[in-house]
């Protein structure tokens, strides 16, 4: 990607932008709920924010309800 410097004005060319995308496996995630039974010690062991674990659990069409009550077949 080709930037403006913000400082000179010259176009520079960057690798990327951002932060780099976590990717950790659903597996895990239904894995670390389980174990802990708490989204915030789950987050800390896995490395994520508490956020991150509730919107994997939304785009799986999942809630954390059904996960801790064992409604949800493991992967």
């Amino acid at each position: 990607m080709i930037i403006q410097c913000p400082h000179c004005g010259e176009r520079v060319v960057v690798k990327g932008l951002g932060r780099k995308p976590l990717n950790i496996p659903l597996k895990n995630v239904y894995e670390c709920i389980r174990k802990h039974r708490s989204v915030a010690v789950a987050a800390n062991k896995l490395g994520c924010s508490q956020g991150y674990i509730h919107k994997v659990l939304k785009d799986n069409g999942q809630t954390l309800r059904e996960v801790l009550k064992d409604k949800i077949a493991t992967l």
